[in-house]
């Protein structure tokens, strides 16, 4: 850059550098670049470019910090200045987010309703960029028995989500009634014919095998459809 060497954070005054900003005046004064530059780090010599410079990059090719967090490390990789490293680190990040969101649905509880399921299922799914099909196996008294079942994993189409591999779950764990949670990549939450398809087939399929199917919960970013609540289980 015209013979002039990069001009780091360091240089900055002290009071704009995003790490005493934040010990001066807390997090929440930090922007989105600040933060994940404290994240960051570093820049890269190379590209001429600080910390904050490069999460500006980030930002402006992955839009929010919900896109960075749903990127995939090849994507991230594409960001000049971004190497394995600091996209592992910037996944760590985010998933150390997410898992602090997740509330805590323990073997033994009982289910308690759609927006319950929301809460605990958002922030593991709503960053995804494929569909995922979860089966929530539940006793006769609508406790949680196990970890939720994945059973597919990309668009769903009655050919990947087959009342077989869901039901292989539910026999195996002698399970009494069950709850399907699937995500929206796209964000909207609203289900579509295959959804409503796919949860007639296997609605048929539990009432064959005596197990209650008690709702099919679509989450999308910030919002969920529940197909009970909405009368659509019929």
């Amino acid at each position: 850059m015209n013979g002039k060497s990069l001009r780091t954070i360091k240089d900055w005054p002290e009071e704009e550098r995003p790490r005493e900003k934040l010990l001066g005046r807390g997090a929440r004064a930090l922007s989105d670049a600040e933060l994940l530059a404290l994240v960051l780090r570093t820049g890269t010599a190379s590209a001429q470019v600080s910390a904050v410079d490069l999460a500006r990059l980030l930002l402006d090719r992955f839009d929010t910090l919900q896109g960075i967090a749903g990127a995939a490390v090849a994507e991230l990789c594409r960001i000049p200045g971004v190497g394995p490293a600091k996209a592992a680190e910037l996944q760590a990040v985010f998933e150390i987010a997410r898992r602090s969101e997740q509330r805590s649905w323990k073997p033994g509880e009982r289910f308690t309703g759609s927006k319950a399921v929301f809460h605990h299922f958002q922030a593991e799914l709503r960053d995804l960029k494929r569909e995922v099909f979860l089966v929530v196996l539940l006793d006769n008294k609508n406790r949680l028995l196990r970890s939720p079942v994945r059973i597919s994993e990309g668009s769903l189409t009655a050919s990947i989500v087959h009342p077989r591999e869901v039901f292989t779950a539910v026999v195996r764990e002698s399970a009494a009634a069950v709850l399907f949670v699937h995500n929206h990549p796209s964000g909207d939450p609203a289900p579509s014919r295959e959804d409503l398809e796919i949860t007639s087939r296997l609605r048929e399929a539990g009432e064959l095998m005596g197990v209650r199917v008690l709702d099919h919960i679509i989450i999308g970013r910030g919002r969920y459809v529940s197909l009970a609540d909405r009368g659509l289980m019929g």
